[in-house]
């Protein structure tokens, strides 16, 4: 068995050939496709975080939304952006979303992404220690996001307060139980997924990441979900870690399907610099009729090695399409892989 979600950008353009045309229908067809993915079976409602671009951005509102027109499908981010975030606050929104979905968010956060602007979180209020980099910052948000959810008290009470205070060092509220235990570090390299198990955080592992052997995409990728499991169990932790993937995965079994994803060109890994000094490897993205689907997904090492497989979907294609496109990844393709 393994669990499978969707993964949304949430893209938008006001471009005629776009389902989705702006922000509104972006944010509202992400909760109409959870509706439907929970229907349909599916485990997981993912959503991707980008900003100062036309895409999904502040992601608790979204989360909290999804999390009161559903019952059981996890909800997720895959990843916050930890240089623009302000620990304490995001504590508070993470733990009102948490409790609003029943105990359902899975939280992806990361150091981030190349970005639309230069040096993006300074606009947000932000600036590396001195002799720290940017990514240096987003884990130190990170470590202490982890901490604060830890729902130990720490800041002191006012002795002459407004409401009457519980006795003892206050901690943030509203507090979700559990939480913890239930964010995962989106990691690009080998050593930083490493780092994420010390921490006791589970892994997302997405269509990207830095090229450190030259090998093949998938092959490079199991590789570091293998080191990542060797570190947790280094590490002691009393739980069994979880580890996602991110595919690009399309059945072809109508003619809209083969319109649209059919005339291949995306078959085979890409090579490219997400940085001036960081050589990436991009995955490759499957399209192909259902029986042809399952002997490829069969020779991806990554996909075995994870418990938890997230579909990246085409959003500005719309509900119903995405919809179908999931329905079909779960009839046709899961079985066959005993993924369900």
């Amino acid at each position: 068995m393994k669990k499978i979600g969707f993964l949304s950008f949430g893209h938008w353009t006001p471009s005629p050939q776009s389902q989705t045309r702006c922000a509104a229908d972006a944010l509202l067809q992400s909760i109409e496709l959870a509706v439907a993915a929970e229907a349909l079976g599916l485990d997981g409602a993912y959503f991707r975080v980008h900003h100062f671009a036309r895409q999904l951005a502040s992601p608790f509102p979204l989360l909290a939304a999804v999390g009161a027109r559903t019952q059981r499908i996890e909800i997720g981010t895959g990843v916050i952006d930890m240089r623009y975030e302000n620990p304490c606050y995001m504590v508070e929104d993470a733990g009102a979303a948490d409790l609003i979905a029943g105990g359902r968010l899975q939280l992806g956060i990361s150091r981030g992404s190349p970005e639309q602007v230069i040096e993006g979180w300074r606009h947000f209020g932000y600036q590396p220690a001195e002799g720290q980099t940017d990514a240096d910052m987003g884990r130190r948000h990170a470590e202490a996001f982890l901490e604060l959810l830890r729902g130990e008290g720490f800041a002191r009470p006012n002795p002459r307060p407004m409401f009457p205070n519980p006795p003892g060092l206050l901690r943030l509220e509203p507090f979700s139980e559990g939480l913890r235990e239930r964010i995962w570090w989106g990691s690009g390299s080998n050593a930083t997924a490493v780092w994420a198990a010390k921490l006791g955080m589970n892994l997302q592992s997405s269509t990207l990441k830095d090229d450190e052997t030259g090998e093949a995409f998938h092959v490079q990728q199991a590789v570091q979900i293998r080191a990542y499991k060797a570190a947790w169990k280094d590490a002691g932790h009393a739980r069994e870690p979880r580890v996602s993937v991110s595919r690009s995965i399309f059945a072809l079994v109508d003619d809209r399907d083969r319109a649209y994803f059919g005339r291949g060109g995306d078959d085979r890994d890409q090579v490219g610099f997400i940085d001036e000094k960081t050589r990436a490897v991009f995955g490759r993205s499957y399209a192909a009729e259902p029986d042809v689907l399952v002997e490829l997904l069969k020779q991806d090492q990554a996909i075995a090695e994870a418990d938890t497989l997230l579909l990246t979907v085409p959003n500005q294609l719309g509900v119903d399409y995405n919809a179908h496109v999931i329905e079909a990844i779960l009839t046709h393709v899961a079985p066959a892989l005993g993924w369900r």
